[in-house]
């Protein structure tokens, strides 16, 4: 039964159950609400928590493991004499995992009967030219021996899939009998449902924790495996970044220090485009604007951070870089390349404004207003009550809009592709091109990569340091917001 199907017979029969629930708990009160210990909408709510959660939550753990299940077992019927000194297990199985997918593609289309498809002994050239005609290609490296494994992929799949409908429904059934037994006028259903959405709102805050440190767990490990493959000492304090791809290490040089530079360089000059326009523009809107020009300069800000950064880099490219190269960069003798820091710093900075002028004036705005009454009151005149008064006010908010740009400064990639190039190098030109580490990992993990090599692992070692780096952003800011905060405590 294909997933959706279940899904909806599941949440067919759970509504089914939440009619007949709360229909239910009212004839044991002879009809009468007033006789039941909660509302009859908790009654028939009950019914439709009991069907539907045990069911879903099977079925996701279900998901989760299935492919596993699935490749260890299919992974243990590739003999270890099919694995080439140029291929690896992870690759064979790429293959197989695709080969099944056509042959699905395949029986969908009718090309192919659901009986040739899983017959062990098919020719495999007939099975390559009729996967040639729903679109599947199948190069010549493919061997005889994927194909028995797709068809053995196909048939657990089936077979998997088959018996998690029959545990997800004979769940939802269970559970709505049991929810139907239960309900009757002195049921505390209303105890029961609240709970249960309880329940729900702490996984629901749970959610981003648990992500984080998935991602970070995920990281740790195959950073460890990096480490175990090339020295921390020269990844860390390395000045040459050259991975070979020779194989298992090769001669790479995996030296973080230039990437590094040239993350902090273009997102410093970003934030010297960024910070002070926002800031600037935040103060006008919120504090000199009229109404009439503040609900037209806002959202025309705005419409920047809509943009596609793709967009941004093709910006940076076609024009910024051509200009800049043409009127700083050789006229003072810099360079000769439209690909520069620069470029990519000013076009980043301009993507980083309504990060900054929108929190910041948010902020701004948020600022008592008899703050600003009383230094009025006082004497101050408009420009020193901002001055001296609304911006250290509504400094620790505007400190969290900085670290909001800082962190998408450091995070963008398309934006420095293409305005900034892919060098990897130590300069303090700004009319050199420069690369930074997201580039890198976006580099060392595309195309046909070996996860067991440290050019691919390496990408997991950029990914924890930049997150280190984030995080240390962090507490910096905080520490700045506390300090400054307590002159007003």
């Amino acid at each position: 039964m294909p997933l959706l199907w279940l899904v909806i017979a599941v949440l067919l029969l759970a509504s089914a159950g939440y009619i007949v629930g709360r229909q239910k708990a009212l004839i044991s009160a002879d009809r009468d609400a007033r006789h039941l210990h909660s509302l009859p909408s908790y009654y028939g709510s009950h019914v439709f928590i009991m069907t539907v959660v045990p069911a879903f939550l099977v079925m996701l753990v279900w998901l989760l493991v299935q492919p596993l299940v699935i490749e260890n077992r299919i992974s243990d019927l590739i003999p270890d004499t099919a694995i080439s000194e140029d291929t690896t297990r992870s690759l064979v199985m790429s293959d197989v995992r695709r080969v099944a997918e056509g042959l699905d593609l395949a029986v969908e289309q009718g090309v192919m009967s659901q009986e040739d498809a899983q017959r062990v002994r098919v020719e495999f050239t007939d099975v390559r030219q009729r996967l040639g005609e729903v679109g599947i290609a199948l190069g010549s490296n493919v061997e005889p021996f994927v194909l028995r494994a797709a068809q053995s992929y196909r048939a657990l799949s089936a077979s998997l899939s088959t018996w998690m409908a029959v545990l997800v429904g004979g769940l939802a059934i269970a559970g709505c009998g049991f929810a139907l037994a239960r309900t009757n006028k002195t049921f505390r259903a209303r105890n029961v449902v609240e709970a249960a959405i309880l329940s729900l709102l702490i996984v629901a805050s749970s959610i981003a924790i648990l992500t984080t440190l998935g991602i970070i767990l995920s990281m740790l490990f195959e950073t460890r495996n990096f480490f175990q493959q090339y020295p921390w000492h020269d990844f860390f304090f390395g000045i040459t970044w050259s991975p070979s791809f020779s194989g298992r290490g090769g001669a790479s040089q995996l030296g973080i220090v230039p990437l590094l530079w040239g993350t902090l360089y273009i997102s410093f000059i970003a934030l010297l485009v960024a910070v002070p326009i926002g800031l600037f523009a935040a103060i006008y809107m919120s504090e000199y604007a009229g109404p009439k020009v503040r609900a037209t300069a806002k959202p025309l800000i705005e419409i920047l951070a809509g943009i596609p950064t793709i967009v941004y880099g093709l910006f940076a490219l076609i024009t910024v870089g051509p200009l800049l190269r043409d009127y700083f960069a050789q006229p003072m003798g810099f360079g000769e390349s439209a690909s520069s820091v620069m470029t990519a710093g000013i076009v980043m900075g301009i993507m980083l404004i309504p990060f900054v002028s929108s929190l910041s004036d948010d902020i701004i705005n948020a600022v008592p207003q008899s703050m600003r009454d009383g230094s009025l009151g006082l004497g101050a005149t408009h420009s020193e009550t901002i001055k001296q008064v609304i911006i250290p006010a509504a400094l620790p908010g505007i400190v969290g809009a900085i670290l909001l740009a800082a962190s998408r400064a450091i995070g963008e990639t398309m934006i420095v592709v293409l305005g900034a190039g892919a060098a990897a190098k130590l300069d303090l030109n700004p009319f050199e091109a420069m690369t930074t580490v997201t580039v890198k990992i976006v580099s060392q993990l595309t195309g046909d990569t070996d996860f067991a090599s440290p050019e691919t692992l390496v990408a997991f070692a950029l990914g924890l340091t930049l997150f280190v780096i984030t995080l240390g952003l962090n507490v910096l800011a905080l520490y700045i917001v506390r300090k400054y905060r307590e002159q007003y405590e």
